[in-house]
């Protein structure tokens, strides 16, 4: 939860249309440096100067019914802080360059109606 002075230095940085959306969609009022939009519309941002100790990462979705496993490998890998850089500028993290890959991410499918089933009923 944000402190009220914060909130209203993040207003003031990112307007009223961002600071409602991120109310509806995080809970948390975040000012930061964008930093890139992956292959399916998530936007990433980061701030290492206001925010607190691993909290100065986070993602935008692209989609309002959200889901973490919507995020990439190599972006998680980001978010979660094992890499210092983004998949957008480090060759290692990015997507399609090794052979045994699969072309498209694939988002977990655990509880919901397409998820594997090992029986027939």
């Amino acid at each position: 939860m944000s402190t009220i002075m914060r909130t209203l230095r993040n207003i003031r940085k990112i307007g009223i249309r961002d600071y409602l959306h991120q109310m509806q969609y995080i809970g948390d009022t975040k000012a930061g440096t964008y930093i890139a939009t992956d292959r399916y519309g998530n936007k990433y941002y980061e701030n290492q100067a206001d925010e607190l100790p691993l909290r100065t990462r986070w993602v935008d979705y692209r989609q309002s019914e959200y889901s973490p496993c919507q995020i990439e490998p190599g972006w998680h890998a980001w978010m979660s802080y094992m890499v210092d850089k983004p998949p957008s500028e480090d060759a290692l993290l990015k997507t399609g360059q090794r052979t045994w890959e699969i072309p498209t991410h694939r988002p977990n499918l655990t509880a919901s109606r397409a998820a594997y089933k090992p029986y027939s009923t």
